[in-house]
């Protein structure tokens, strides 16, 4: 039936060394469908090699951008990848087995344990495992939320969710400076302006116990020692995440306003 076929979408820019493995790894959805946002290199060639619709849209941002693609949906369901993400063979054999029963009671979205790579390993622990992300869900029951960092899809009050078998597996960021420039170009900036927007506001005392906090909950607390080297260097770049987030907040909170008439001497 044309209501159980599956759309997976996948959201690019400047990504020709994941799109084709990412392509591949939603081969078994009715159609593969890309959205990029202004690449350079090739990656909406390698993409309509591997088969894909391919559109191009001015980056909104992520919420906008993953709705968006589902609006160019040709079937009723999503299935929504990150370039640098897989669908592991549990997980691609899960999700054909839901679709392939005909008297099959399906819910209207599905969570989906994520799996990071980093440093040569497999993440366990640090908060970073299992990472729950719905990614397989009804068009016309959710749709995708979020400002600026971190969306999120959020399903109608009356739809029921329930959670696949078999890994989402994340190719995480390549190295060490990746990771830093990350934080500080993307992560922190956005998540300082976000937490403004929300009225939230921070402290001198919070932007000094907020690094070595985040550094016990994620090594100790969540299990990060339990991947070693790789699991200690993702406990201090959470801790500096939250530093320089907090940091940022700082600054915006207490920025004057543009437009401000000077003090009077």
């Amino acid at each position: 039936m044309d209501n159980c076929k599956v759309s997976a979408c996948i959201i690019t820019l400047n990504e020709e060394d994941h799109i084709r493995e990412a392509c591949e790894s939603v081969s078994w959805a009715d159609e593969v469908l890309v959205v990029d946002s202004g690449s350079t290199d090739r990656t909406r060639e390698m993409a309509t090699e591997c088969g894909a619709r391919v559109f191009e849209n001015a980056w909104p941002g992520f919420a906008a951008q993953r709705e968006f693609a589902a609006s160019r949906a040709r079937h009723d369901w999503i299935f929504s990848l990150d370039a640098d993400e897989r669908v592991s063979e549990e997980l691609r054999a899960s999700i054909i087995s839901l679709f392939s029963k005909a008297d099959t009671d399906l819910a209207d979205g599905y969570r989906i344990p994520r799996r990071a790579f980093y440093m040569g390993r497999w993440i366990r622990g640090g908060g970073w495992y299992p990472d729950y992300q719905l990614r397989l869900y009804r068009k016309a029951k959710g749709s995708w939320r979020g400002a600026h960092i971190h969306e999120s899809m959020k399903m109608h009050p009356d739809a029921r969710i329930e959670t696949l078998k078999g890994d989402l597996l994340h190719y995480t960021v390549r190295n060490a400076a990746e990771h830093h420039r990350m934080i500080g170009e993307r992560y922190a900036p956005l998540g300082a302006r976000k937490m403004l927007e929300q009225g939230r506001r921070t402290s001198p005392l919070k932007i000094a116990t907020i690094g070595p906090a985040t550094f016990i909950r994620n090594f100790a607390c969540k299990g990060g020692f339990r991947d070693g080297l790789a699991g200690l260097s993702i406990a201090a770049f959470a801790a500096h995440h939250a530093f320089l987030k907090h940091l940022q907040l700082w600054e915006l909170q207490n920025r004057e306003p543009a437009d401000s008439p000077p003090e009077k001497s």
